[in-house]
């Protein structure tokens, strides 16, 4: 396993005590010095990452072929027993003969015995009736049968030998190879353990990378990458000015704060042929694999279609109409619908544009009954976010609402 505990927890401390002070450099000198030992931090990680999952593709191997042999070795298994089965009803098809031999034996040792008895008679008999040539071939048939019934016996049990040393031999084979199976196993569950410990450590890397990465953008200026999702919101309600309660309560609704960013494929999610024509041109920018992707899934309760991405929920069109807007505020270019910074700071950047970061009220024509009523300029946003319509007034935007008042337990 790559062992990077030691030096994961000496770099931190390294990088902590270097940005004590984070925002009061004395000069540039000392702001240039700290971005470079993060940097070399950054690399080091990259190094490590790049071990550690060189391992995982070795352990990932591993395990393709511990399966591969646990299969055969079932397949074997499995065989044998059908081997077996097959010298069982061989056996009992063998016993069966030689109980009908014994008891055709034991007819003609019968008949034997009385022709004994009867001999002199027999042979006076055929003196008489000049038939002793018959009386010597009934005879003799009689002790040939007996001869070749004694000879199938002998063959049968010969057979059945042979059978119960075979039935013997498998027997061995099947208990080497459950030894087998059973040992294969085990080293099944310590490759799964490898794995998923490297997987942990590969995790650990790319967080701590992240973190590193933020706190160098932070510091130079440059693209920004979020922690969570409580980084997140605080990084686009800065940048746009939209209440961070406001925010939560928003992607509370829409996606469980990023946890529920779809569900189906773009074929599942019978988006238009419009926008399944952009979502192409999302992902082909992406370098991503469109087939591949997740979007939400077409809506139970109402018409319509799914086809909306990450943790904004935006759909292909509405996206590629705020992409520019959400590159400058991030500095991702182009940006990521999946990626957590990229979402929060989209649907930041939309409500900002929809009015939320007015004070007061706005005049709007109910879409419950067609009256004019004053309602919150985020409320109005929220129902332009996800449609205009009476749900969006009397459910979606009091929900959020409610919620907001959760951030600070976030």
């Amino acid at each position: 396993m790559v062992n990077i505990k030691k030096k994961t927890i000496t770099a931190v401390l390294i990088v902590a005590f270097g940005l004590m002070n984070f925002y009061s450099f004395p000069n540039q000198a000392a702001k240039a010095d700290t971005a470079a030992q993060i940097q070399r931090h950054l690399d080091d990680y990259a190094d490590e990452l790049k071990d550690a999952q060189k391992e995982l593709e070795a352990e990932q191997s591993k395990l393709y072929k511990n399966q591969a042999q646990i299969n055969a070795t079932k397949a074997r298994i499995n065989k044998i027993i059908a081997d077996m089965t097959g010298k069982e009803a061989e056996l009992k098809n063998l016993n069966a003969q030689a109980e009908l031999n014994k008891v055709m034996l034991a007819e003609y040792i019968r008949q034997l015995y009385y022709a004994s008895q009867e001999n002199d008679q027999l042979i006076q008999l055929s003196l008489y009736e000049g038939n002793l040539s018959d009386l010597a071939m009934n005879y003799d048939g009689i002790i040939g049968i007996k001869a070749k019934i004694i000879d199938s016996l002998q063959v049968i049990n010969d057979a059945k030998t042979q059978a119960e040393e075979d039935k013997a031999e498998l027997a061995d084979q099947r208990a080497d190879h459950q030894q087998a199976l059973k040992t294969q196993q085990t080293q099944l569950v310590e490759i799964n353990n490898d794995i998923q410990e490297t997987q942990a450590t590969i995790a650990e890397l790319k967080e701590k990378m992240a973190e590193l990465q933020s706190d160098l953008n932070k510091l130079l200026g440059g693209s920004y990458n979020a922690k969570d999702i409580k980084d997140a919101i605080e990084y686009a309600g800065d940048k746009t000015g939209v209440r961070e309660g406001f925010l939560f309560g928003m992607l509370s609704v829409e996606s469980r704060l990023g946890a529920s960013v779809g569900g189906c494929d773009y074929k599942q999610s019978k988006m238009s042929s419009y926008r399944l024509g952009i979502f192409k041109d999302i992902a082909e920018e992406l370098d991503l694999n469109y087939k591949k992707l997740k979007v939400s899934c077409p809506p139970k309760s109402y018409k319509g279609t799914g086809g909306a991405m990450g943790a904004a929920q935006f759909m292909s069109d509405t996206w590629w109409g705020y992409k520019s807007v959400i590159a400058s505020r991030t500095g991702h270019n182009p940006p990521n619908p999946w990626n957590l910074t990229d979402g929060v700071m989209a649907m930041a950047s939309k409500l900002k544009n929809d009015g939320a970061t007015k004070s007061g009220t706005t005049k709007i024509t109910s879409p419950c009954n067609g009256k004019k009523i004053s309602v919150k300029w985020e409320v109005y946003a929220s129902m332009k976010y996800l449609g205009w319509s009476c749900y969006g007034l009397t459910n979606y935007a009091k929900t959020i609402q409610s919620l907001s008042g959760n951030y600070k337990n976030l």
